[in-house]
């Protein structure tokens, strides 16, 4: 199996028995078709259900036999008692005898989807014409995209990893890995992106000929079940190592771990802090903290906002090309990037990516334990969030985690 790229929908597919209605349907004779559908048009419109073609045809045998939709079925005992009065005479002028089938409520969304439907009775189906704006990826991106999870595997050889992605140029912003254990983890991999046209989805770590990464054996054996490592899926295993292995909590200055420094926070702290650094205030001064202590504050700060094109800016274009780059560059937090996981995030961390307006989401192994993004939850699909994203799993092919050189990438 190659490598393939499979999105998370916002809420789970229902299955086909909970999202159909019953009808009152009838067998007729071929040659009334159209006469009869003329006539239930005008008198029965199927209203809330147009995407539901009135005639089914099932062949059996080389016999074609056709079924019409006469009316909603109301839910009474029998058939006889759910006929309007001009479709009761329709039934009595044929000499018809009506039955109860089950069609599906809703339009489909994919063709999967639909040839299901069409199992219980026919349906139509219009694909979207944009089919990137559906998917959230365009064919070309998915090359990048493979090689952006290749990436972030590179960096979790303990815990989970997490790379922050600008699309646009396929520049990585922030990398980052679980900072919860005092285990030791290389300072490589949590760190800001230098703003490098160069810096793309690459890590110099060990690969073989064919760009296939050499991970130690017991790599693929963690990647195949619950590695207790990763924080997202036991949030409480610093707890556990504090006494024999991890030395207190500084008292100042910057943790050096903490129980929520999980791999996608540490990246979204490492992204502001790259924002800082490329885009510095104008001018400074500082202001006291309510404990008379003193903080930086700048009187011209240049504070995160999404940039909009207007007509005033348009008219204001000498001044614009005078003013602080940082007022007219830099980001709204991670608007428009990207984020690579290797595991499936928890809440905590979700959250974190709708407060961050990260534009997708991805991963390569799920997290049944307190997995956010499909695993347990579907926070991206919740309708009072201010922002969602598109979440995708990128499924990993073994060959490539055991360091085949048999495996490429297949899109």
């Amino acid at each position: 199996m190659g490598w393939e790229l499979i999105e998370i929908p916002g809420s789970p597919t229902p299955s086909l028995q909970d999202s159909t209605v019953d009808v009152v349907a009838a067998k007729i004779e071929p040659k009334l078709a159209n006469a009869l559908i003329r006539q239930l048009s005008q008198i029965c419109p199927l209203e809330n259900l147009r995407h539901v073609k009135r005639i089914h045809r099932l062949t059996e045998c080389g016999k074609s036999d056709l079924s019409i939709i006469l009316c909603l079925s109301t839910g009474s005992e029998t058939c006889s008692k759910q006929l309007p009065g001009d479709v009761q005479k329709i039934v009595d002028t044929y000499k018809l005898s009506p039955f109860i089938a089950k069609v599906a409520k809703c339009s489909a969304t994919s063709k999967a989807e639909w040839e299901e439907q069409c199992k219980l009775w026919p349906t139509s189906y219009h694909p979207a014409n944009d089919l990137d704006v559906v998917r959230g990826f365009r064919d070309e991106e998915v090359p990048s995209i493979f090689n952006c999870m290749k990436t972030a595997i590179q960096l979790s050889m303990a815990g989970n990893a997490a790379i922050i992605v600008d699309p646009s140029s396929m520049q990585i912003i922030a990398t980052a890995t679980d900072q919860t254990h005092q285990h030791g983890t290389s300072a490589e991999g949590n760190k800001l992106a230098e703003a490098k046209e160069d810096n793309t989805c690459s890590l110099d770590e060990p690969t073989d000929n064919n760009g296939n990464l050499l991970q130690p054996s017991s790599f693929l054996s963690k990647c195949n079940s619950l590695n207790m490592e990763v924080s997202c899926i036991n949030p409480w295993g610093w707890s556990r190592q504090r006494t024999t292995e991890q030395k207190p909590l500084p008292c100042e200055g910057s943790f050096t771990w903490h129980p929520l420094r999980h791999a996608a926070m540490v990246a979204i702290e490492n992204a502001a802090d790259r924002d800082r650094m490329m885009f510095p205030s104008s001018t400074s001064i500082t202001k006291p903290y309510s404990s008379g202590d003193l903080e930086d504050y700048s009187d011209n700060e240049p504070t995160k906002r999404q940039k909009t094109d207007t007509k005033d800016k348009e008219q204001s274009t000498d001044e614009s090309c005078c003013s602080d780059l940082s007022e007219t560059t830099r980001p709204y937090l991670c608007t428009g990037f990207d984020i690579y996981l290797v595991w499936e995030p928890c809440t905590m961390c979700a959250m974190a990516l709708v407060h961050h307006r990260f534009r997708r989401v991805f991963y390569a192994f799920p997290n049944p334990v307190t997995g956010a993004l499909g695993g347990v939850y579907r926070l991206h699909g919740e309708k009072s969030l201010n922002h969602h994203y598109n979440v995708f799993r990128i499924s990993v092919p073994e060959a490539y985690l055991n360091g085949s050189s048999n495996c490429s990438i297949e899109c």
